[in-house]
């Protein structure tokens, strides 16, 4: 296939080694990406088949190849990342279910307790931006109607006393001009004016270029019953900090600054006290997606075994299909065991009340091609007489 000197088609790991090394203005690119040339011919015809059964047309901009330049981003975020990282992302795909998949998840939480300094169990990465930790922080720990006291000298101050407002807490500030921190003694004047349950700073307010100091805040609060939530969404990675030593309660930050990773993923810690609070709320945490306690499950953060929840499914699901397990079948783990141990295929069980009574497979983009849904079905049927077959000593 031919190449053009465009960014799009430097992607692709056929280029030549010229291309592979230097990108546009001498920016090194990554050569494991995955690349889209490959399958853009293939896309171009099934959008021609696909037009006469839509009433909207395929936007001709969607035909074209994709060009990207290569720039230094030099603002305040998101930063460009390593080779290594942009490398990562080429690696093969795994599904939520593979026991692989979880030992990323270990590793990455082990990483992410290093960063923050911490050995708090409550330690994960929300899928969502550094507002949906900015979230997640505050309606954990306040519930409707409690005080939170904002520190704000900038945007980031604000926009948590906006979130406050919205999740109907009592939201008091204690207001700086932008450029100017928060001292020890106004913070504490305003926990005894206050008495808030939660107060809320801002370590790293990039609208304005401040760094808050912190020494002392976390203890100072705890003497007030107070708890601690400190945005760090531009200063993790690139500032000294220690949760454990500085007593913070609730830490959270962005991917795509210091770390250098993309944007869309949100670290954040929860303390033991942070996590006693929680676990006395008299109401359900307002969001099933940034409830702590259901993430701290799904990454392993609370010892239990890991639960997988998912929408219940409505009529019969075109992508996903339910195939019923045979009654009697000797053992329904063994088809999947079979299928991912001898040809690579993930095949998964059911789900809360369809455990152990049908298999699911899903049919999904690129792997919902006729090829690909004759070799599924192939193979599940050589893993089911293989599976049927076996020696009942093997069963």
């Amino acid at each position: 296939m031919a190449h053009t000197r465009t960014l799009f088609c430097k992607l692709c790991l056929q280029a030549s080694p010229q291309a592979r090394r230097m990108g546009r203005r001498g920016v090194p690119i990554p050569t494991r990406v995955h690349c889209l040339n490959a399958n853009f011919k293939a896309f171009s015809l099934s959008a021609k088949m696909a037009e006469w059964q839509t009433k909207v047309p395929v936007p001709k901009q969607l035909l074209e190849p994709l060009d990207l330049p290569s720039v230094h981003l030099f603002g305040p975020g998101p930063a460009n990342p390593s080779l290594r990282t942009y490398n990562a992302h080429a690696m093969p795909l795994l599904g939520h279910l593979h026991p692989e998949f979880c030992k990323v998840m270990d590793e990455t939480k082990a990483g992410l307790k290093y960063v923050f300094q911490t050995n708090n169990a409550y330690t994960l990465a929300i899928t969502g931006s550094g507002h949906a930790a900015m979230e997640a922080a505050i309606i954990n720990l306040v519930e409707r109607g409690e005080r939170i006291l904002v520190c704000v000298n900038g945007l980031w101050g604000n926009r948590a006393r906006d979130i406050a407002e919205r999740q109907g807490c009592d939201v008091q500030a204690i207001e700086k001009p932008p450029g100017e921190y928060h001292t020890y003694a106004e913070i504490e004047q305003g926990l005894k004016d206050h008495k808030p349950s939660v107060l809320f700073l801002v370590h790293s307010e990039s609208s304005s270029g401040i760094c808050q100091p912190l020494d002392g805040i976390g203890a100072l609060c705890h003497r007030h019953n107070c708890l601690i939530i400190v945005d760090t969404v531009a200063s993790l990675g690139g500032t000294p900090f220690f949760t454990d030593d500085w007593d913070l309660d609730c830490v959270y930050t962005g991917s795509q600054k210091c770390l250098g990773a993309p944007p869309g993923i949100s670290p954040i810690t929860f303390s033991p006290r942070a996590m006693a609070k929680v676990n006395s709320r008299e109401l359900k945490v307002p969001s099933f997606y940034l409830d702590i306690k259901e993430l701290g499950n799904y990454w392993g953060c609370d010892e239990g075994p890991r639960r997988f929840c998912h929408t219940s499914n409505a009529m019969r699901l075109p992508t996903v299909t339910s195939i019923r397990i045979p009654e009697g079948f000797p053992d329904w783990k063994a088809v999947p065991t079979y299928l991912m141990k001898k040809h690579k295929i993930e095949l998964v069980g059911g789900l809360g009340p369809t455990l152990g009574k049908v298999w699911r497979v899903g049919f999904m983009g690129h792997n919902s091609s006729l090829e690909n849904v004759d070799k599924f079905l192939r193979l599940f049927k050589e893993a089911l007489e293989a599976v049927k077959n076996r020696p009942k000593s093997q069963i």
